[in-house]
C-alpha cells in the first residue's frame, strides 16, 4: 500500500512534495490555494509516522522516505516528475535524486537540511532530543527557528499540530536520520536546483547554502525570503508559489 497523500492541481508537470520534522503531508496547506493546478499536479505525502502514517512503523530514515516516495510515484503512474521538499525533506529529494537521477526534472529545497546533515553543539542537539517527548521544547525550537518575530498563538498551533500529526518514535527516529546522514559523496549535481531559505531563519540560512548546495550542484539558484524563517509556506505562501513556480516552469518533464 502506498504511503497516504493528497493532490492538488491537474497539470502535466508532477511535483512531489515532501515534508520537514515538524510537519505532515497538509504543512503546505498556506499554499495550496494559490498553485497553478493547470501547469503542475502537486503530489503531498505523508512520511511512515507522519499524518496519516502515522501509525505505520517503518525504519524511519531517509532512504525509507525516498524508496517509499519512488514507491508512490510509480503507483501514481509518474515517470517523471520534479522534486520540492521543506527542511528535513529537503535532505530527501537529494537521496531520491541520488537513486533515481533519470527520473527526477528539477528540486526545489525549502530551508533544506543538505545532504552531509548538521553538526550541533551539545546544548543544541539536546534541546532537540527533547523535542519527541515535550511540546514546550517543540514551541522553543519552533521560535527560534523563526527568529522570535511570530504571534505566539502561531507558534502554540505549530507545536501542537506537530505532536498530534506524529508519532514520538518516528519523531525522535527522525533526528538522527536528517542530522547525521550524509551521502554528500554520493551528489552528482547536474540537476537543475533552487533554494529558498528565510532571512530570519539561524541554522538553514544563506551562509550554510553557499557552503553546501552552492558547490554540489553547477545549476543551483539561491532566494532569501526577506520576511520568512524556517516555514516560508507559514510566512509568505505567495512569495513562496512565485518562487518555486517560475523556477519550476523553466525546467518541465519534457526537458529531461
Amino acid at each position: 500500500m502506498p504511503n497516504t497523500f493528497h493532490r492538488v492541481g491537474t497539470g502535466p508537470h508532477p511535483v512531489l512534495v515532501l515534508h520537514g520534522w515538524f510537519g505532515d503531508a497538509h504543512a503546505f496547506a498556506p499554499i495550496e490555494p494559490w498553485l497553478s493546478g493547470e501547469m503542475f499536479t502537486y503530489v503531498f505525502m505523508d512520511y511512515r509516522g507522519y499524518g496519516g502514517m502515522r501509525d505505520v512503523r517503518g525504519t524511519y530514515t531517509i532512504d525509507e522516505i525516498a524508496t517509499d516516495a519512488l514507491a508512490l510515484m510509480d503507483h501514481l503512474g509518474y515517470a517523471r516528475f520534479s522534486l520540492a521538499g521543506h527542511s528535513m525533506g529537503g535532505m530527501a529529494i537529494e537521496r531520491i535524486a541520488v537513486r533515481a537521477p533519470e527520473r527526477v526534472c528539477a528540486l526545489v529545497a525549502i530551508a533544506p537540511v543538505p545532504c552531509g546533515g548538521i553538526a550541533y553543539d551539545a546544548s543544541t542537539r539536546q534541546l532537540l532530543e527533547h523535542a519527541a517527548g515535550c511540546t514546550a521544547t517543540r514551541r522553543c525550537i519552533i521560535d527560534r527557528s523563526t527568529g522570535h518575530r511570530l504571534p505566539a498563538a502561531w507558534i502554540d498551533w505549530k507545536a501542537r499540530y506537530s505532536v498530534t500529526h506524529s508519532c514520538a518514535g518516528a519523531f525522535t527516529a527522525y533526528l538522527p536520520a536528517w542530522a547525521d546522514t550524509d551521502f554528500s559523496e554520493e551528489i552528482i549535481g547536474t540537476h537543475a536546483l533552487h533554494v529558498v531559505v528565510g532571512a530570519h531563519d539561524p541554522t538553514f540560512n544563506r551562509a550554510l547554502v553557499e557552503r553546501t548546495y552552492l558547490r554540489r550542484y553547477r545549476q543551483a539558484t539561491l532566494e532569501v525570503m526577506g520576511n520568512a524563517g524556517h516555514y516560508p509556506m507559514n510566512e509568505t505562501p505567495l512569495a513562496l508559489v512565485a518562487s518555486m513556480e517560475a523556477f519550476l516552469c523553466g525546467h518541465p518533464p519534457a526537458a529531461l
